[in-house]
């Protein structure tokens, strides 16, 4: 069964898309798994992360990302949307990730946000606006074992349209006072609008990341939010902690000679194997 898992924050800066890639070519290389890696941030980290910028420019030139498939929903004379041309195989600069595919995002998200917004006031029901992605792949989920979606800092309609094809959403956070201040609306806004759409979608877990053991407000945030989880006032927060390291700002840096998850990864690589067994895990245990 394929699971689906949206990866989201309402801030930016707190490792959502290192977290996605990382456990993306760790569950394809540790896990034999077939991952699907759905990038709707227009901000492009994740899509540069695993196929460089050179292959992500002549996509985003030839209709190549998954712009084109909210462009046309808005502009009926725009091409149609070939999810077999937008679907970027063998994906990742790890050699050992065999199994990760990527479907591309694009700067041009930003203006069709705004426009599908005004679109809904015109043409489109609300429902209709959120089940754009669902429609369009669905047919495509089942050639993978896992469904990762880079979701926006935001919960407008591109991200809705990524928990609409979710069944459970993952959380990475700063542990500290601004980074964990939206947790609680994300849950909120989730469950609102999993009840109005009729979907299943529950929350995975929170993964602290940039954790700095000497820093006490890391420690006294991770401490309330486990207690919040057992006390049932909020998600439950995975054991796993990533480490603030130096050296991870070289994981964005597309390496076309390809390396290993250590040399991609450096003093995260054990943090990320752990959150992948734990992710792994959670997914699995899910009905």
């Amino acid at each position: 069964m394929t699971r689906v898992v949206a990866v989201i924050n309402l801030k930016g800066g707190v490792g959502k898309t290192t977290t996605t890639v990382a456990l993306a070519e760790t569950l394809a290389s540790e896990h034999a798994k077939k991952v699907l890696v759905v990038d709707l941030d227009p901000q492009t980290n994740a899509t540069v992360m695993l196929i460089g910028e050179a292959a992500w420019l002549q996509r985003n030139r030839t209709g190549g990302t998954i712009a084109s498939l909210f462009r046309r929903a808005i502009e009926p004379t725009a091409p149609p949307f070939d999810l077999k041309r937008c679907v970027h195989e063998g994906a990742s600069d790890v050699t050992s990730a065999h199994g990760v595919d990527l479907i591309p995002s694009s700067l041009d998200l930003i203006d069709l946000q705004d426009r599908l917004v005004t679109a809904s006031a015109r043409r489109f029901g609300v429902h209709s606006l959120v089940e754009i992605l669902r429609r369009a792949i669905r047919q495509r989920l089942a050639a993978y074992d896992l469904v990762l979606v880079d979701c926006p800092p935001h919960l407008g309609l591109i991200t809705l349209n990524g928990l609409r094809i979710a069944e459970s959403y993952l959380i990475p956070t700063i542990p500290d006072v601004l980074s964990t201040y939206g947790i609680a609306q994300i849950t909120k806004r989730v469950r609102d609008f999993a009840s109005s759409s009729g979907a299943r979608i529950a929350p995975l877990g929170v993964v602290a990341t940039k954790w700095r053991a000497g820093v006490k407000v890391h420690q006294t945030t991770l401490e309330r939010m486990r207690a919040d989880a057992a006390a049932g006032r909020g998600p439950p927060v995975f054991e796993t902690v990533i480490p603030e390291a130096a050296d991870l700002a070289a994981a964005a840096e597309y390496i076309k000679e390809g390396r290993t998850l250590a040399q991609k990864y450096k003093g995260a690589r054990e943090p990320y194997a752990a959150l992948a067994r734990e992710v792994l895990a959670a997914v699995e245990a899910r009905p």
